[in-house]
């Protein structure tokens, strides 16, 4: 099989409902990562393009968190309704949706973790 042009990562990570941190899977992640596979199934975009769960990306506060590889760009508060924005614009077009973007300086701090 050949490589992935792009390789999408969906956090599905589900904390116990008493936990003092959030996560991804009460943001509705599971749903942001059915709604990728359907349309990528419908779509066929150019190249080889794969979407999958993934454990915690550890930016629990900012989910639901999504990260593309190769490109290493990280999304955060997406919904499905974004789904369709992330393919057409960052998949199809080569452009990051700045408005989803987690900028690479709250990556991994305190702020990731429990924001509001």
């Amino acid at each position: 099989m050949p490589k992935f042009d792009h390789h999408i990562f969906v956090c599905t990570h589900v904390r116990p409902e008493d936990s003092r941190r959030s996560c991804c899977s009460a943001r509705n992640s599971e749903l942001v990562l059915e709604r990728f596979k359907e349309l990528l199934a419908r779509r066929k975009p150019r190249g080889v393009v794969r979407a999958n769960k993934s454990g915690c990306l550890n930016q629990c506060g900012l989910g639901a968190t999504v990260v593309i590889y190769p490109a290493g760009v990280w999304y955060g508060g997406v919904t499905p309704e974004d789904v369709p924005e992330i393919l057409e614009r960052h998949i199809e077009k080569g452009e990051i949706v700045e408005r989803l973007r987690i900028p690479d300086e709250i990556l991994n701090t305190p702020r990731s973790l429990d924001a509001p």
